[in-house]
């Protein structure tokens, strides 16, 4: 009996050895692919390492569909030089533009102290409910010093207009915060990647803005115009290019705008007359979108107010669907086809993220117009200058722009919903003081910036 005991303890203490031994080479082996850090971070805060502790998954070069015609040459720097069909080259990096190197020189690692700040947002925070609330420290920029990318025309500080007290306001999401916007440290988390803009002239507001919100407002000469690279040089002829592109030579970060009021595939009827009608194809994306989407890591789409008679006509836009002239009736009303376009755009772009998984796309719901009695055409005004003379604050659920809210749901693409909160902020438009006010129109589409469109990036911002 005694013996069959200390067999049994015997095995025992053996199996308790063997346990320890399995433990501890496992440890081991985790220990060399994890710091005890990560071991101390719930999974759901590891996102919040900033890139400095953090290696992004390398992302090979992507070809799209033009390169087939290319020819590549390969410089000492281990550069790609591309040509596509005969256009000024662009360059394409050898090692993957994700990629980060774990040396940092000291102002590098000072200028990023920060960043992991940015980061800690909550997951699932609603940011278009919440209010707006006075703060001092608004605005980001002064209309008066950014000058190297804000247009004149919509640099209320440099019209007639007085009243300034729009300018003092931030918007507070309900239950969660945004992160404060401070310039390098966006430009640090955005190292080595492209931030692409595709819309109409609220989608180029909210550039301009972007780009004055990233330099403080100041100037800065050793910015890049890069705007060859996409094909983005102003033609013969035209009053300005399809859009511009920037680079930051410290964190090799690119933003860019392009100019696409649809945001469909517009291809010229007679290519030989220069005030030929378009084919609107309502279920092709814009090809610039598609030709450089493996380029891009964070992208921006917003479409809305040229989905009107008038604009169609004076765009010259013929309905096309599946290639050819549209015939359906009901598709053809104007708010039907803005519908099914925005639904195609984003079923497509959901499909392209499982290619680009480094891909954050988001889709811009409209932004508010604020004319009474009358249209900019008939005398519609917004002369308001009391902020907030309509409340403070959203606290419905649901988009005020359902088009893109049901296009989005249950897709990857991300709503960056600004609707409602813009439509407390009648007072922020640039109204009369437009350089159209000698005519008699007054500008109740566009924003005055500083102004509501620094808020939209805001939000952008703490999402990606």
């Amino acid at each position: 009996m005694k013996r069959g005991i200390l067999y049994r303890s015997g095995g025992i203490k053996v199996s308790i050895v063997i346990t320890a031994f399995v433990c501890m080479t496992l440890t081991l082996l985790v220990w060399k692919k994890a710091p005890l850090v990560a071991f101390l971070i719930p999974p759901d805060r590891l996102d919040v390492l900033s890139p400095a502790t953090r290696m992004e998954k390398p992302v090979g070069s992507v070809k799209d569909e033009h390169e087939h015609s290319s020819t590549d040459r390969t410089l000492s720097s281990g550069t790609t030089l591309k040509h596509l069909n005969g256009e000024k080259p662009y360059y394409v990096p050898a090692v993957a533009p994700m990629t980060y190197s774990r040396e940092r020189s000291f102002e590098q690692q000072k200028d990023i102290k920060n960043v992991t700040k940015l980061h800690m947002v909550e997951k699932g925070c609603n940011y278009a409910k919440g209010k707006w609330v006075a703060d001092n420290k608004w605005p980001l920029y002064s209309g008066f010093e950014c000058k190297q990318w804000l247009s004149s025309m919509w640099a209320c500080r440099l019209m007639q207009r007085k009243d300034f007290s729009f300018e003092k306001f931030r918007w507070q999401p309900k239950g969660c915060e945004i992160p404060e916007f401070e310039g390098s440290e966006f430009l640090e988390r955005m190292r080595d990647k492209t931030i692409s803009l595709i819309g109409d002239s609220l989608g180029r507001q909210q550039f301009q803005s972007l780009m004055c919100m990233v330099t403080g407002g100041k100037g800065s000469p050793e910015v890049e115009n890069v705007g060859w690279e996409y094909g983005l040089v102003k033609a013969p002829g035209a009053l300005r290019p399809d859009g511009w592109a920037y680079r930051f030579p410290r964190t090799n970060t690119t933003i860019l705008f392009y100019w696409s009021a649809s945001l469909c595939e517009l291809e010229p009827l007679n290519q030989s007359d220069p005030v030929t009608n378009y084919a609107m194809h309502l279920d092709r994306p814009v090809t610039f979108l598609k030709r450089y989407l493996p380029r891009f890591h964070v992208v921006v789409l917003n479409t809305g107010h040229h989905w009107n008679r008038g604009k169609f006509q004076a765009n010259r836009w013929d309905m096309y669907v599946g290639g050819k002239p549209n015939s359906d009736k009901k598709l053809a009303e104007i708010s039907n086809a803005r519908n099914f376009t925005v639904h195609s755009i984003v079923k497509w772009l959901d499909s392209q993220l499982l290619k680009y998984p480094w891909l954050k796309a988001f889709f811009r719901t409209m932004s508010p117009r604020h004319f009474v009695n009358g249209d900019w055409n008939t005398g519609g005004s917004c002369d308001n200058t009391i902020p907030l003379s309509s409340g403070s604050e959203v606290s419905k659920n649901g988009s005020n722009d359902p088009v893109v809210e049901s296009a989005v749901k249950g897709t990857k693409v991300k709503l960056l919903d600004i609707t409602a909160l813009s439509e407390l902020r009648n007072e922020g438009h640039i109204s009369k003081y437009s350089i159209k006010s000698s005519t008699g129109i007054s500008d109740c589409l566009h924003w005055c910036l500083p102004g509501i469109p620094d808020t939209w990036n805001e939000i952008l911002c703490a999402q990606v």
